[in-house]
């Protein structure tokens, strides 16, 4: 829609309006906000269809939210569950975990260069001196990380709130909007659409990240004579975790390679090695498939990924393909590119 002279002024406002809200999300930390208020707008969109066969379109909508809603808090409450009772488990308690960690050093010790191995502490009182010692030094450090994932939990389901009671408002007929609140609900629109296609984009991302790392795990290990514990485990959470853009890789990564701790410390470097190797490969592929969604080509999602990386960190690599997405959308509809 090309502007007019009439619809300019709005219009015109209304992407300043946008940009700058956009910058403020990555400033102020509210990416998971916003993703999260898109990802659940998403997905009641996606499950709509099927359900208004037997329902009408706001019922339809209304039992989306529920349903998703339901699904997300019993997620939640499972993970806790879970987490909760691995803590209390044997396996997981304080004690067991120095001693095994302990063990892995010792058993490491004689493979190890000798500038590394005279560093290393020399029994479990050692190792229990340098956490305490580690612990105490970064006492605000983790207090200001257990906030920070306070935070992120509340940003998270205020997200999901915000994202279904618009979805559920899309239902409850026509809206007649003034000008400039049209404009602003067609930029909202077009970010939604653009955080549509790149979250399915990245489904098949994760899928082929599974594939390789489970053929690294479940054939190319057990062929080289070492079998690792918790291999369908493993392979299920590279999957989950690889739904979430780079971040799902660190901790996917992490996961893979404190299990290969437990075999070996060089089988950790090994995996390790591995895992980066990959996902350095696959960084163009995600460009190209993510591209292909979106009509952008590779390089230029790799040009927008490496900018908003060094202007914004970590979330600006995550928002990178949405936003640079959203921006050629809008730049697409004015005929400009």
């Amino acid at each position: 829609m090309k502007l007019t002279r009439e619809s300019s002024y709005p219009v015109l406002a209304s992407y300043v309006l946008a940009a700058l809200t956009l910058f403020l999300v990555l400033k102020a930390g509210l990416l998971v906000a916003l993703f999260s208020g898109l990802m659940l707008y998403s997905l009641v969109r996606l499950l709509v269809p099927s359900i208004q066969k037997h329902f009408g379109t706001q019922q339809a909508r209304v039992i989306a939210v529920i349903f998703l809603s339901s699904v997300i808090i019993l997620a939640i409450s499972l993970g806790i569950w879970g987490a909760v009772v691995f803590l209390r488990s044997d396996a997981a308690s304080i004690p067991s975990l120095l001693q095994k960690l302990a063990d892995l050093i010792e058993e490491s010790r004689h493979t190890l260069p000798l500038w590394l191995s005279s560093n290393l502490p020399e029994d479990i009182d050692g190792l229990k001196q340098i956490l305490t010692d580690g612990l105490r030094d970064h006492a605000g450090e983790a207090k200001v990380l257990g906030q920070e994932a306070g935070h992120l939990i509340v940003h998270l389901l205020l997200g999901m709130i915000i994202g279904s009671m618009v979805a559920l408002r899309d239902a409850t007929g026509a809206h007649h909007y003034l000008p400039l609140a049209a404009a602003l609900r067609q930029r909202v629109s077009h970010l939604a659409e653009m955080f549509h296609r790149v979250v399915f984009a990245q489904v098949r991302i994760s899928l082929i990240n599974t594939v390789f790392t489970g053929v690294f795990l479940a054939v190319v290990l057990p062929l080289s004579g070492v079998h690792l514990p918790l291999v369908k485990s493993m392979i299920a959470i590279t999957f989950i975790a690889g739904l979430i853009p780079v971040v799902g890789n660190i901790i996917s990564n992490t996961v893979i390679v404190i299990v290969s701790l437990s075999y070996s410390l060089q089988m950790a470097g090994i995996s390790l090695a591995y895992m980066v190797v990959i996902h350095k490969l696959e960084y163009f592929l995600n460009a190209r498939i993510i591209g292909s969604q979106v009509n952008a080509k590779a390089w230029e999602l790799l040009t927008a990924i490496l900018v908003m990386e060094t202007l914004f960190g970590l979330p600006g690599l995550v928002a990178a393909p949405v936003f640079y997405s959203y921006v050629k959308r809008e730049l697409s509809e004015q005929a400009l590119v």
